[in-house]
């Protein structure tokens, strides 16, 4: 894969305390593709955001030490929020007053990011589905691929009753879109069931064979393999556990259906968790719309960073609803 070329300007939108933004803007400075960093680490000190309504799209600027952009002069947005530890604390500004602050800015920005005429990785709306495991789970299901049999309950006598339903192969997550560790159930895990009264979670029929991360890049699918014998894989290392990523090569059925999926959901970039088993079937687990892909790409050698710099670049993905073409 190579850098492609073409004129554009690309808006990165994130904090370079991320190890993600800043390899997209390295990749990004490799390529020679032109790009400005709204360093969401310091907004919203150092920059004017300003924009109102013309016709039915945002017009206006950005501006900071060094440069202004107008916002008709970008054609492709990267988005990726830091979260609190990854941003300075405003100067002047009580502690205690610093979330409202950053709630305020940050909607702001989102509101604006979300009416852009151009391709944008990825919108808020878009990432919705991940507050909601079960909501997905229907979405993934409607895409053509297989979803493990699946129990979300307060009721311990009915997490029991899947427990020994799938003779003690199961494992517990959490709901929302915020990260858990996934786990086996065990018996310290069962005992503490009559906790689920308080909390509702999710249990899952565990699916032996290799774990598989996908990520679709616009029309692009690179999956990489992952063997580990731990049961949550982004924690291997730190369970005493080795973990090797590998290329991996899809069926094209299921290729296809991770594309589908992408585009189902709206994900210009897509991190799709799918489990193949020793019968060659392909369980998927659930999406990430902010996937943190240069864990993959340390890891395997793959370049995602690459294939998302050259999309960003284009301005243009085939298919999404608000991308538009500058080729």
């Amino acid at each position: 894969m190579t850098c492609s070329r073409s004129r554009a300007m690309i808006l990165v939108c994130g904090g370079l305390a991320d190890s993600v933004t800043e390899l997209v803007c390295a990749r990004l400075e490799d390529c020679g593709y032109p790009y400005r960093l709204l360093n969401l680490g310091l907004y919203p000190a150092g920059y004017q955001v300003s924009w109102r309504w013309q016709g039915a799209s945002p017009a206006g600027y950005i501006r900071t030490a060094g440069w202004q952009l107008e916002l008709s002069e970008i054609s492709a947005v990267y988005i990726r929020y830091p979260g609190a530890e990854e941003r300075l604390p405003p100067a002047n500004v009580p502690a205690e007053l610093a979330p409202a602050l950053y709630a305020e800015c940050d909607a702001a920005l989102t509101i604006l990011l979300e009416q852009m005429p151009c391709l944008v990785v990825n919108r808020a709306a878009a990432g919705m589905s991940n507050s909601s495991k079960t909501y997905q789970a229907l979405m993934v299901r409607e895409c053509d691929l297989l979803t493990p049999p699946t129990l979300v309950t307060s009721d311990p006598a009915a997490a029991q009753r899947f427990y020994d339903e799938h003779n003690g192969e199961v494992i517990y997550k959490s709901l929302s879109g915020i990260r858990s560790i996934v786990r086996r159930m065990d018996k310290d895990a069962l005992h503490r069931l009559p906790h689920l009264r308080h909390s509702p979670a999710q249990f899952q029929a565990f699916i032996p064979g290799d774990n598989v991360r996908v990520h679709t890049v616009g029309e692009e699918v690179i999956a990489t393999r992952v063997h580990t014998e731990a049961v949550d894989y982004r924690y291997a290392r730190r369970d005493g556990y080795d973990l090797a990523m590998e290329e991996a090569t899809l069926p094209s059925a299921i290729a296809a259906a991770c594309l589908k999926l992408a585009r189902r959901l709206d994900l210009p970039l897509a991190g799709i968790d799918l489990k193949e088993t020793p019968d060659g079937e392909y369980y998927c687990f659930e999406v990430n719309p902010s996937p943190g892909f240069i864990y993959y790409e340390l890891n395997s050698g793959q370049p995602i960073s690459l294939a998302l710099a050259n999309i960003l670049h284009r301005g243009a993905v085939r298919l999404y609803r608000f991308a538009t073409s500058l080729v």
